[in-house]
């Protein structure tokens, strides 16, 4: 018996719409697989099943089963591709927790901390990870400049702690341009960390659990056309991702320790993609991304070809890996 697969995609962020490539990607990927797939559009306003004629059926959220034609469908596995919330944060894997559905992201609190970069960046630190200076501020706060100068120094990251693919992100050159920057990143959240720039070779490091195994696969390179890896250069092509990333053995050894560390200390599940930048020659740690983008054209899935992995057995591995794991 075929096994039917809820692929989620959508979400109530920026993101949604990068959302639904991706998970259209993984639909395509999977008709011709051992599993029925279905496409699950999750947005505020609507939960529906959307079938080959885009006609929409409402999923029923006491159970996350759909009817078609009298006939009700429920899904042995749940197949992740929402970026940002609720994808991303730990609503959905709540849920499916309480329903007891498997899903191929994380558990809640593991998409819970990785998504509050403040957080995750905090949780790692006694692990010894390495992260830039950073500053904190939450809607509301008094802004002093000065203060925020003095401990991350310009240029400056200015980003919202809970949003995804560089939304929300500014960097500063001067002052007099802090508080546009703040304003921009309070438009995305209501809490901002501002980190100081690291001038440094820029590297994404997939890591995922491959047939049982954590995986560091290989290691992709950012260089961006733009002042730095912001949606432009992300989504719409101002950027070169060099696989693999051109770091000396030295280099390439430290961050996939670091990498692989971060993985096992949050005790994560699924796929993860962390960002790191190398000051001084050691990686120091941006970000987690625990739904990373799931297109041709995205990070992850080039890393997995580039260790000889498909398309097809990246995605029936996540599901292999959520069935086995199923309680």
């Amino acid at each position: 018996m075929k096994k039917n697969i809820a692929i989620i995609m959508g979400g109530y962020s920026s993101e949604y719409q990068i959302s639904l490539t991706s998970g259209n990607v993984v639909f395509e990927t999977l008709i011709a697989s051992k599993y029925n797939p279905y496409r699950v559009h999750i947005f505020k306003d609507k939960w529906v099943y959307v079938d080959t004629n885009d006609s929409e059926f409402p999923i029923d959220k006491n159970d996350f089963s759909v009817t078609v034609n009298q006939s009700k469908i429920t899904f042995d596995c749940v197949f992740n591709a929402i970026h940002g919330s609720p994808g991303e944060d730990g609503f959905m894997q709540g849920y499916f927790a309480l329903l007891n559905i498997p899903h191929t992201s994380c558990g809640m609190h593991q998409a819970s901390v990785t998504f509050n970069k403040r957080d995750c960046l905090s949780v790692l630190k006694p692990y010894g990870i390495k992260t830039a200076d950073s500053y904190y501020l939450n809607l509301g706060d008094t802004i002093d400049e000065t203060a925020i100068i003095k401990k991350v120094g310009l240029p400056c990251f200015v980003k919202a702690n809970k949003a995804g693919s560089s939304f929300g992100i500014t960097k500063v050159h001067k002052k007099e341009d802090l508080q546009n920057a703040i304003d921009v990143a309070f438009k995305e959240d209501d809490e901002i960390i501002i980190e100081s720039f690291l001038d440094g070779i820029e590297v994404s490091v997939g890591v995922i659990t491959f047939k049982g195994e954590i995986k560091v696969l290989p290691i992709t390179e950012i260089v961006s056309e733009n002042d730095f890896f912001d949606y432009e250069a992300k989504y719409l092509g101002k950027s070169k991702e060099i696989t693999p990333a051109r770091l000396s053995k030295d280099q390439e050894n430290k961050v996939n320790i670091i990498a692989k560390k971060v993985y096992k200390a949050l005790k994560m599940t699924g796929f993860s993609r962390s960002e790191f930048i190398f000051k001084n020659d050691e990686p120091h740690l941006l970000e987690v991304n625990t739904i990373p983008g799931l297109t041709k054209a995205s990070i992850l899935p080039q890393q997995a070809a580039a260790a000889g992995i498909s398309m097809s057995d990246l995605f029936e591995n996540a599901i292999e890996e959520a069935l086995k794991n199923e309680h």
